[in-house]
């Protein structure tokens, strides 16, 4: 008997001892957080991230054309046109800081080929102009303005060069990524490079007035050069028709398509000869991961003509393009010309002045903050996965549904009614790019009524409608290629100075 009291005791305690790790195996299961979503094959990385964040960049295209009154040069410019009599980077850094951009690219050398540094590799450069006696280097000057004001500075190296007389040779080619080595070692970082699609035609070409085409698909050798600058910049961002980092919207009016992915198949793209429509939209199944960049100038041309001063672009149209640009999932690049001075001209600086102001003013206020936020599906009915992190203002939270999911409603009330006329959706893209189909409804009258929609939303979505007043809205999203998840939602007032504009 006692023998079998004391089996049973061993037994009791085993017993015991399994039901207090069961107890704390599910007290952790309670308290281990869950991880993030499930990306998407295809994904931005850190720098685009945080490039597509600034929004507002801006371009500085000055050269010889300046005080040739041309947008091209032929190449036969001498560099003693070069004389600007106010040249004041610091101004251009400035001017840009206060008006929100964060970023300026440099035209360091155009398709004349002239160049603003002194260059080791010609003698179409700088140093052969009156400026600063021959001692200048405008390269130089921007760059130091730019980090002095906080800015991130970026370089435009024209691939044409209608000067050299090696244009179209495979010397050329030498000529080229040694400037370009020039550039992205001897000043710093540089936050992006910039090349475009204006390849081979007519020119002066060592003082032979004529006419040299080259295979677009091959003679660059992009690969080689793409490989070149990443060695010299590890962290660069590169720009051109077919990215690899950032692609061209394929306009230059600053307007992204009312679809716009992020994503892209840069093999289908060649430099200089892409198709426009497909940088417009995106590709929902892109292999790559390819921001697109709204490039347009405050004037009818990108280089600064005295016959334009009465054309720059009003604040409400700049701030037109800025809904059709960062409204839709892109980064606007916008150019502003110094003029012969070597200044932003006035006129321009008072509609930079003004854009910004009405932007700030529209979007100071977010109506929906702090509001009340219910959805039809949370994922693991976790906190990390709330329905209130798209009204916290942290960028970094989100909601998002359980796996499987595709469909999903989240409704927000408000603590009463307001009068708003645009909105925000944000997604997190660090995840990939999901939302392809979207309305919003608004509670009126009892009955819930549609007053947007929309396709893709990718970093940051912004809609103009007519103003409504309610205090239950809903963001209904109809599809998406993997997990819907949302890090912000906002409705706004405009500003009474932007206009009734719609989309």
């Amino acid at each position: 008997m006692g023998k079998l009291n004391k089996e049973v005791k061993v037994v009791r305690k085993i017993l015991l001892k399994a039901a207090l790790l069961l107890v704390l195996s599910a007290c952790s299961a309670c308290t281990r957080q869950p991880g993030d979503i499930p990306a998407n094959k295809v994904i931005p990385t850190p720098q685009q991230i945080a490039y597509q964040k600034m929004e507002l960049i801006g371009f500085v295209h000055f050269t010889v054309n300046t005080f040739t009154d041309r947008e091209w040069g032929n190449g036969d410019e001498s560099p003693d046109l070069f004389h600007p009599t106010a040249l004041n980077t610091r101004q251009w850094a400035r001017v840009a800081q206060e008006s929100g951009l964060r970023q300026l690219i440099l035209t360091a050398k155009h398709h004349d080929g002239f160049c603003l540094w002194p260059s080791q590799f010609g003698e179409h450069t700088v140093k052969q102009s009156p400026y600063k006696a021959g001692q200048g280097d405008v390269v130089r000057e921007f760059v130091d303005a730019c980090r002095e004001y906080g800015l991130k500075a970026g370089l435009y190296l024209s691939p044409w060069d209608r000067n050299h007389a090696m244009y179209g040779s495979p010397e050329y080619l030498d000529y080229y990524r040694n400037q370009l080595s020039e550039l992205l070692s001897n000043y710093g970082e540089i936050s992006e490079i910039w090349f475009d699609g204006a390849n081979g035609g007519t020119g002066y070409y060592g003082g032979a007035y004529e006419e040299r085409r080259i295979d677009r698909e091959t003679y660059y050798q992009w690969g080689q050069i793409f490989d070149l600058v990443k060695r010299l910049q590890p962290n660069i961002l590169i720009f051109s028709d077919a990215g690899p980092d950032i692609r061209w919207i394929g306009n230059e009016h600053g307007f992204a398509g009312e679809t716009n992915w992020s994503m892209i198949d840069a093999g289908k793209t060649v430099i200089g000869a892409a198709d426009t429509k497909y940088l417009n939209s995106g590709d929902p199944n892109g292999t790559n991961w390819v921001v697109g960049e709204c490039d347009v100038s405050i004037r009818p041309g990108w280089f600064y003509h005295q016959s334009q001063d009465s054309l720059v672009k009003t604040p409400q149209e700049l701030v037109d393009i800025y809904y059709k640009s960062v409204g839709r999932n892109g980064l606007l690049l916008l150019n502003i010309p110094p003029d012969r001075r070597g200044l932003f001209h006035e006129r321009d600086v008072q509609a930079l002045k003004t854009f910004k102001s009405i932007i700030d003013e529209t979007f100071q206020v977010n109506l929906a903050q702090g509001a009340q936020v219910t959805a039809d599906n949370t994922r693991l009915q976790h906190r990390k996965f709330s329905p209130a992190n798209i009204v916290d203002a942290d960028p970094e939270s989100y909601w998002a549904a359980d796996d499987g999911v595709s469909q999903a409603t989240l409704e927000i009330e408000l603590p009463a009614e307001v009068l708003f006329d645009r909105i925000m959706i944000q997604e997190p893209i660090r995840f990939g790019q999901r939302i392809s189909q979207f309305s919003v409804e608004a509670e009126l009258d009892g009955t819930w009524q549609k007053f947007a929609e929309g396709t893709t939303v990718g970093y940051k979505r912004l809609l103009r409608i007519k103003p409504v007043k309610a205090g239950k809205i809903r963001l209904i999203l109809a599809e998406s290629n993997n997990v819907p998840a949302i890090s912000n939602f906002g409705i706004f007032k405009a500003s009474s100075a932007e206009g009734a504009a719609i989309d």
